[in-house]
C-alpha cells in the first residue's frame, strides 16, 4: 500500500523579510489571488527597520536607469503608483521635483546624456543654464542643471506598515529564520530562532542584507554575495538653504548617486549618503563589527576584484567618512553657503549590494527562482519607489511556484 504524507501547511506563501519589498509582495499576492494564505516573517520587532526605513525617502523618477532595464520600467511605473498609494492611504508625501546639477565641465556630457535617457524613459526634463538654477534653488550653484518634475518624497516606513495591513497577511515579528528545510514534494518548513516551525507551500526570500545567506539555507546558490555599504548622513542645521532635492551628476560606473541634499517630508534636509564598506551586514557605524560576517565578505573573490577596480572611488568615500571637512567640501560644490558647523550627524543606512564573483556590481534588480522558492537578490535604490511593481513580479513568480507538483 502506498503511504500518502499529508502535510499541514501554516500558509500557502511564506515571505521572509518585513521590508517594503516583502510587504509589497504579500500585498500583491493577496490582490492577485484572493484567499491565498500569506505569512510574513520579520526578525525585527516592527516593519522597515533597515533599508526601507533608513534612506532619504525619495520617490525616484527613473531618469538614471538604462532604458528597458527593470530599474527603468519599475521606477517610472512605481513612482506614479507610489504617489497614488500614498494619496489613497493618507500617507505623507509630496511631488517636489529635483535638480541634477553639473559643477564641473567634465560633467556636462553626462548631464546631457541624462537628458536623453530621461526622454527615452518618458520622463519630463527641463534643461537649465547656470542663471536658471536660482529659479528653483537660490543658494545652489552650478554650470548647468536639469529639473525632473516627477520626483517626490514620502514616508516609506508608513508605506510599508500600510502595505502589511492592507495585505491581510499574517505578520510575525521577532521571527528570525535560522534553518530552512525544502522538499519539492512537501513545500518548505522554516525554523525560527525562538523555536517556532512554520510550513508553507512556497517561500519568497526578501531578506535584504541577508538574502544571499537565506538562499543558501534554502539550498540554492545565488551566484552573488551581498556586500554591505554604509551610507552616512548629516542633517542641515539651516534647512532654509535648500527648498527641495538637489543631486550631483552621478558617475555611471557606480550604482551610487553621490552626496545629495534632500528635503524630507518632515521639513528637515538630509545630506548624503556616501558609500563605505561596512564591517557587518547591519554595520551602521564603524564600531559595529561582526567578524564572521566580515570574514565571509572578504572570502568572496568578487570583493577583492571590485576593490582593485574601484579603489580610487572608494578612497574618496572613505575620506569623506572619516573627515567632516571633506564631506563638507562635497556639499559645498553644490551649496557654497554650507559651512562645516551646518552639518549635524544623522542616522546611517546600509545598502545591500550584490557583487558577482568577477567583481562586477549588480546594477539592476535581480530575482531568481529555485524549487518552490523565489529569491530577491538585489533590490537597491530605487527599490522603495518601485516596490509595488516589484511586488507584483515577485508575487507572479511565487504563485507559479504554488503550482509545482
Amino acid at each position: 500500500m502506498e503511504v500518502v504524507h499529508v502535510v499541514a501547511y501554516d500558509c500557502d506563501v511564506l515571505v521572509v523579510g518585513g521590508g517594503i519589498v516583502g510587504l509589497s509582495t504579500a500585498y500583491a499576492i493577496t490582490r492577485a489571488a484572493p484567499g491565498t494564505r500569506v505569512t510574513v516573517l520579520e526578525k525585527e520587532p516592527g516593519p522597515a527597520r533597515h533599508q526601507t526605513g533608513r534612506n532619504s525617502g525619495v520617490i525616484h523618477s527613473g531618469i538614471y536607469y538604462r532604458p528597458g532595464s527593470l530599474k527603468a520600467r519599475y521606477a517610472v511605473r512605481g513612482a506614479a503608483e507610489m504617489t497614488k498609494f500614498c494619496a489613497e492611504y493618507g500617507i505623507p508625501h509630496a511631488v517636489t521635483g529635483k535638480l541634477i546639477v553639473a559643477t564641473d565641465r567634465a560633467e556636462l556630457p553626462r548631464l546631457h546624456a541624462l537628458v536623453q535617457r530621461g526622454r527615452e524613459n518618458g520622463i519630463p526634463v527641463r534643461e537649465l543654464g547656470a542663471a536658471q538654477i536660482a529659479e528653483y534653488e537660490p543658494e545652489v550653484r552650478g554650470l548647468a542643471a536639469i529639473h525632473v518634475g516627477t520626483t517626490g518624497i514620502c514616508d516609506y516606513t508608513e508605506v510599508a506598515r500600510r502595505l502589511g495591513e492592507a495585505s491581510g497577511a499574517e505578520i510575525r515579528y521577532g521571527a528570525q529564520v535560522v534553518r530552512v528545510d525544502r522538499r519539492p514534494d512537501r513545500g518548505v518548513a522554516v525554523l525560527t530562532a525562538r523555536g517556532d516551525i512554520v510550513r508553507g507551500r512556497a517561500l519568497v526570500n526578501c531578506a535584504g542584507l541577508y538574502c544571499d545567506e537565506l538562499a543558501r539555507l534554502t539550498g540554492d546558490e545565488p551566484g552573488v554575495r551581498i556586500v554591505p555599504f554604509r551610507g552616512e548622513y548629516y542633517e542641515l542645521a539651516r534647512p532654509e538653504l535648500v527648498r527641495g532635492l538637489v543631486y550631483p551628476v552621478p558617475d555611471p560606473a557606480f550604482p551610487f548617486l553621490g552626496v545629495h541634499l534632500t528635503r524630507g517630508i518632515d521639513g528637515g534636509v538630509h545630506i548624503g549618503p556616501n558609500a563605505v564598506p561596512a564591517l557587518a551586514r547591519e554595520g551602521y557605524g564603524w564600531g559595529v563589527v561582526r567578524p564572521r560576517e566580515a570574514l565571509a565578505t572578504a572570502a568572496w573573490p568578487g570583493v577583492w576584484r571590485m576593490g582593485r577596480r574601484h579603489w580610487r572611488y572608494g578612497a574618496g568615500e572613505l575620506r569623506r567618512s572619516v573627515s567632516k571637512g571633506a564631506f563638507t567640501d562635497a556639499v559645498r560644490r553644490l551649496l557654497p553657503a554650507a559651512e562645516e558647523r551646518d552639518l549635524v550627524r544623522a542616522a546611517a543606512g546600509v545598502r545591500a549590494q550584490a557583487v558577482l564573483r568577477d567583481g562586477g556590481l549588480v546594477d539592476d534588480f535581480l530575482i531568481r527562482e529555485g524549487a518552490r522558492a523565489v529569491h530577491v537578490l538585489n533590490a537597491p535604490s530605487p527599490a522603495a519607489t518601485a516596490s509595488l511593481p516589484i511586488g507584483r513580479e515577485v508575487a507572479r513568480r511565487a504563485l507559479q511556484a504554488l503550482d509545482t507538483r
